[in-house]
């Protein structure tokens, strides 16, 4: 049986048990003249928890656990090394075990038995299924693919009786606890206040577990390569090593030039993007008629549903040779040297379509800050005789400023992170420049870059992502804790 039917009975079970469980509730309050605690849908709930809440779980349990389990035993059953000519590693033997499996499943009767009896037909056998093997294999690992489908069936039955028998037994646990004085609402209530820890508990788990992960990468990056060398060196030359299993550190791992470019662009961005998605948002709040708000703010908010590569080939064909020719006609008008100064792929290039792709960002969320403002603000300003312009300014801005703080900061933390546009717009060359006309890149793009290609796990040349990754992450912390000091200090002043 598999996953997807297990859960459609669990849900028809959980349906079934609503219904017994408000009519369990009525018959028995009526059977002995009590009044019900709690209202009748609360135990109606209160079975479909029990019904749904452990064998959900054991279901999820059985999922993450039994694979891992069944895999280890497949890899116990593998013939050592030292007494066999295995011309694989392990793990690709575990990878070719699984795929000859899933193929052994589409052969039919007469194909099955013809790949057991001659194990030279299996890579044509399987290929002809549609699933490719990347050699040959070995002819313990039809043995090994036989017994991973074996396991995997039969854990898959105790998984369906086990998990079925589960509901049920909840099922009829939950309507033989329903009695007109049991607290059914308490026990909803309770388990809804945990099921929004658990939710709570496990972004923060995840942040945890994506800063844990990154940091022991970066201790080991750190263990081959400085950190002054790192934090304070101003070239980026990793010098990405030729054969796979060298883990030289020879080359530079300066960050100054990723993060000057990453500071940089993000910041050119944000000088296209913020006036004029603030000004649209002030205009679409305040002064625009109803009519052309309905029209124009979803007209903006398409801007956020483009994909960032389409924004990366529109920087690539369009603005970026349109402000080169345009430096070579401004050029062709003085100096005549003819020789652009604004190349096809620089900081300019990148910020400017980058910028565009955050006006909705800014335009959006500070559009719905403004007009989270009381009505009273503004009615009592212009009550004072106040302008709508100066009532803006006086009134409403100061009101809507932590929030506008907060859409800022979320804008420049997507400004960050983001990557194609910079591949395709800035480039890959890691320089240090201020000149906004000439290519730079950014810590996002290199991270890339570093965990791409055939280089081992354990080279500084790879590991060094992960140390740009938690260097970009403490640098958004401290952007959000400066954010909330700005917003703490301005609603203070506010209230």
């Amino acid at each position: 049986m598999s996953t997807s039917t297990i859960l459609l009975i669990i849900l028809v079970l959980a349906v079934l048990a609503y219904g017994l469980g408000v009519v369990t509730a009525k018959r028995r309050a009526a059977a002995s003249g009590e009044r019900l605690h709690s209202r009748e849908g609360y135990y109606g709930v209160f079975a479909l928890l029990w019904t749904v809440v452990p064998s959900t779980i054991l279901l999820a349990c059985w999922l993450i656990i039994s694979p891992l389990a069944i895999d280890e035993a497949v890899r116990d059953g593998f013939p050592d090394p030292a007494d066999t000519e295995m011309s694989v590693s392990d793990g690709l033997a575990m990878s070719m075990v699984t795929s000859i499996a899933s193929g052994l499943r589409r052969l039919d009767g007469a194909e099955y038995q013809a790949v057991l009896s001659d194990f030279s037909t299996l890579r044509e056998a399987l290929g002809n299924k549609g699933v490719p093997l990347a050699g040959d294999g070995e002819p313990f690992m039809l043995d090994a693919a036989i017994h991973l489908n074996d396991w995997n069936d039969a854990s898959r039955n105790w998984m369906s009786a086990a998990v079925l028998a589960l509901a049920v037994l909840g099922l009829i646990f939950a309507l033989w606890r329903i009695q007109p004085e049991v607290r059914a609402r308490n026990s909803v209530e309770r388990s809804i206040m945990v099921a929004l820890v658990g939710a709570s508990a496990i972004a923060i788990l995840t942040t945890i577990g994506i800063v844990l992960s990154m940091l022991s990468e970066t201790v080991h990056f750190f263990q081959s390569v400085p950190p002054l060398e790192f934090f304070f060196g101003t070239v980026w030359d990793p010098r990405f090593a030729a054969t796979v299993g060298t883990t030289s550190s020879d080359g530079q791992f300066g960050l100054i030039p990723l993060l000057a470019g990453t500071l940089y662009i993000a910041f050119v961005a944000m000088l296209f993007a913020v006036p004029i998605g603030l000004f649209a948002a002030i205009y679409l709040a305040e002064y625009a008629g109803s009519k052309f708000r309905s029209a124009a703010k979803p007209l903006i908010e398409v801007l956020a549903g483009i994909p960032t590569i389409v924004y990366g080939f529109f920087a690539m064909v369009t603005v970026g040779p349109m402000l080169r020719d345009l430096s070579l006609a401004i050029d062709g008008m003085f100096a005549d040297t003819g020789t652009p100064f604004i190349q096809a792929q620089s900081v300019l290039t990148a910020g400017f379509v980058m910028g565009i792709m955050l006006i909705p960002f800014v335009s959006s969320l500070s559009d719905d800050i403004i007009t989270a403002v009381p009505r009273s603000l503004r009615d009592g300003s212009l009550g004072l005789g106040a302008t709508r312009s100066e009532t803006m300014k006086r009134v409403i801005l100061p009101a809507a400023l932590p929030g506008i703080v907060g859409a800022l900061l979320l804008t420049a933390s997507r400004a960050i992170g983001e990557t194609m546009i910079v591949v395709l717009a800035a480039g890959v060359a890691a320089r240090l420049t201020i000149n906004p006309f000439e290519p730079m890149t950014t810590v996002t793009v290199k991270i890339v870059n570093q965990l791409t290609g055939d280089l081992e796990f354990n080279s500084p040349q790879t590991l060094v992502a992960f140390a740009l990754g938690l260097t970009l992450f403490f640098i958004t912390l401290g952007l959000n804790i400066y954010a909330l000091y700005i917003v703490r200090k301005y609603r203070e002043q506010y209230e």
